[in-house]
């Protein structure tokens, strides 16, 4: 019999890897109003925008025109629910590029579209997720089980794009532990300040610049 855990973590279309588990089990963000929903939409454009450092729960209920009771009823802390804020936000991104994965295309081709979609993750909302998300308990953590996730999905597609022959033999873990990590430093503010182009351009450019480097004629 599959477990209640079991259930709650997304499958992944390339077997043997597994996304991280939801903050906010399956089971419970089914069961939410539309309302609760509504406000977690709110919050995530609420942290992207502005941040909630030095806001209370009250003031965050009063910013997305809700009770503080509907609040305590999605996390029990300010902590607790911008973690599940920001996680919620990673899970959409990882299912929007996995959704690009197509087993008939080449995997070089689909690699490419999934790092570009994975990508999002260092758009201009990834800075003030990331200033939000430093003094908060465990969210390096869970940060971490995302970008091993990717890790672990762009080593899937080098191997399969080694033994298509469209790239040449390497070693697909140490280049997906670049590929998938990439865009972390550049969620940085003081990273920000340094670079010429918007951080998910220049991480699309650097994908490119090593996948081309990759690439066979």
């Amino acid at each position: 019999m599959t477990s209640p855990a079991a259930k709650q973590t997304p499958r992944s279309p390339i077997p043997g890897v597994r996304a991280p588990r939801p903050l906010l089990p399956a089971a419970i963000e089914k069961g939410l109003t539309p309302r609760q929903r509504q406000v977690l939409d709110s919050l995530e454009e609420l942290i992207a925008s502005e941040g909630l450092a030095d806001s209370t729960m009250a003031q965050i209920a009063a910013q997305v025109n809700c009770s503080l009771r509907t609040l305590y009823g999605i996390s029990p802390s300010k902590d607790e629910l911008v973690l599940t804020v920001a996680d919620r936000w990673l899970h959409r991104i990882g299912r929007e590029a996995m959704a690009l994965l197509d087993p008939d295309a080449p995997a070089l081709e689909t690699l490419r579209a999934y790092l570009r979609a994975a990508h999002a993750a260092v758009g201009p909302s990834a800075a003030t997720f990331g200033r939000e998300l430093a003094s908060v308990p465990g969210a390096r953590r869970q940060i971490d089980r995302h970008e091993n996730y990717v890790t672990a999905v762009v080593k899937r597609l080098l191997d399969q794009a080694v033994e298509e022959a469209s790239i040449a033999p390497v070693d697909t873990a140490a280049v997906a532990l670049v590929l998938g990590g990439i865009g972390r430093d550049f969620t940085r503010p003081e990273v920000l300040t340094q670079i010429a182009k918007p951080s998910r351009e220049t991480a699309d450019a650097l994908i490119e610049i090593v996948l081309r480097g990759l690439e066979r004629p």
